[in-house]
Parts: structure tokens; C-alpha cells; sequence
């Protein structure tokens, strides 16, 4: 076992006494740190050329080998070729895969063969939407909201009480439309496995904001 191994991080280990939490949309270094001094659990970091969050992990790999080794690093792809989705699981730079395109069973499974974590996003507008993925052989799914222009990383809400009508044996990970002011909210009412963050905590220019990243681990770990 390395001191890599998705098995020694935070984010992977189950607790019934903690709410993970996963910031994404992660660009630089300071901001990284940023993220994990606030008690961030993973870190999300976008491949996806059409983000308005990509980074060229080529030019960066150096500083995100370098973050805390129980702080899970996780790659965001949007359908990419499996070879190439193989190819980051294989190095040591990532110790996942979050997939946000329209990935199908067959292709989680070829993934998951590899040994790491695969999580498959669902843009969520019913229920049917995650009924039909609950199957797939992945680590578990991220609930996203849905706008036709956008994979993700909108900031806008989906509907919370469709997850209240639905139970699935996998961890469960809420995005869209999270903030510091809702999270607490959310995770009362959605009893999620974790939350994930992009938009919630930056500031105008697209960075990462320190306090905001501070006041948001704060209110989902906050119990009521």
C-alpha cells in the first residue's frame, strides 16, 4: 500500500459522525491549500476543456503531487476516450475519476478494473435519472443540478426532496447551488455522504475564497 492509495484518504473512509467535503473546480496551488486548511476532504480539478475551471494538469502536476497525502485528488473528465480516462487512473497524480459526460455502465466497469474510485454525476431533474446508474459498479454518485448549456459548476439548486423519495446503497455526493449560507441545510435534509462546492465559495474573479471556503466546512459539519 502507498501513501497514495485512495484507501488511506479522507474522503474515501466511511464515518457516520462526518459529512465529507469536496472543493472543485480547484485552478492553483494557493487555492488548493486554501481548500485543505479550511478541512476540505478532497479536491476537485477540472480536465474538461469546455470548463471555465480547466487546468492543463500536465503544467501543474508538480504542486498537486505535493498536497497532503490524505487529501484526495480527484480528476474531473467529461467523455473522455477510455484509454485516456485509463491513463490518468494508472498514474500517481490522481486517486480518482469523477465523470460528468454520459458515461455508460460497461465503460464505469473497464474503469473501476484499475484498482481507484470512480464517481459518475448525474445532472438530476427526477428521480428515474438516478434510477437508472444506480447499478453501475462505481464508488458512488454526485447529484448535480441540470442546465442544458452547462455540465456543472453552475451554481444553481436542483430539487432536495427528490432525493428524499430515493434510497441508494452507494454514497451519495450534492453539488449545485451549494454556499455557506444553505450547505447546513442541505445536508439536514439530504443526509448526504459528502458535499461538493465550485461557485459557493469563490470570489468575482473565479478564485477560491478563503473565508468562504472556511464558513463552508463549518455549516456541513455543523449538526441540527
Amino acid at each position: 500500500m502507498t501513501a497514495n492509495s485512495f484507501s488511506s484518504k479522507r474522503f474515501f473512509t466511511k464515518r457516520s459522525d462526518h459529512v465529507h467535503v469536496k472543493i472543485c473546480g480547484v485552478k492553483n496551488e494557493a487555492d488548493a491549500l486554501a481548500a485543505i486548511e479550511s478541512g476540505a476532504d478532497a479536491l476537485g480539478f477540472n480536465l474538461y476543456h469546455g470548463s471555465k475551471r480547466y487546468i492543463e494538469w500536465q503544467r501543474e502536476a508538480t504542486w498537486i503531487r505535493e498536497l497532503p497525502a490524505e487529501v484526495a485528488r480527484i480528476a474531473v473528465i467529461v467523455n473522455l476516450p477510455l484509454d485516456e480516462a485509463w491513463q490518468l487512473l494508472e498514474m500517481d497524480l490522481f486517486d480518482g475519476l469523477q465523470l460528468h459526460g454520459v458515461e455508460s455502465g460497461e465503460f464505469c466497469e473497464s474503469l473501476v478494473k484499475c484498482g481507484k474510485p470512480v464517481i459518475k454525476a448525474v445532472r438530476l431533474t427526477s428521480v428515474e435519472l438516478l434510477e437508472r446508474v444506480r447499478d453501475y459498479p462505481v464508488f458512488g454518485f454526485l447529484v448535480d443540478s441540470y442546465r442544458e448549456d452547462a455540465l456543472g459548476g453552475t451554481g444553481e439548486l436542483f430539487d432536495w426532496t427528490l432525493l428524499k423519495r430515493l434510497k441508494m446503497e452507494k454514497p451519495l455526493i450534492v453539488a449545485g447551488g451549494l454556499t455557506p449560507q444553505n450547505v447546513a441545510d442541505a445536508v439536514r435534509l439530504m443526509q448526504p455522504y459528502a458535499v461538493d462546492v465550485a461557485s459557493g465559495v469563490e470570489n468575482r474573479d473565479g478564485f477560491k475564497d478563503k473565508k468562504k471556503l472556511q464558513d463552508f466546512v463549518l455549516a456541513a459539519r455543523t449538526r441540527r
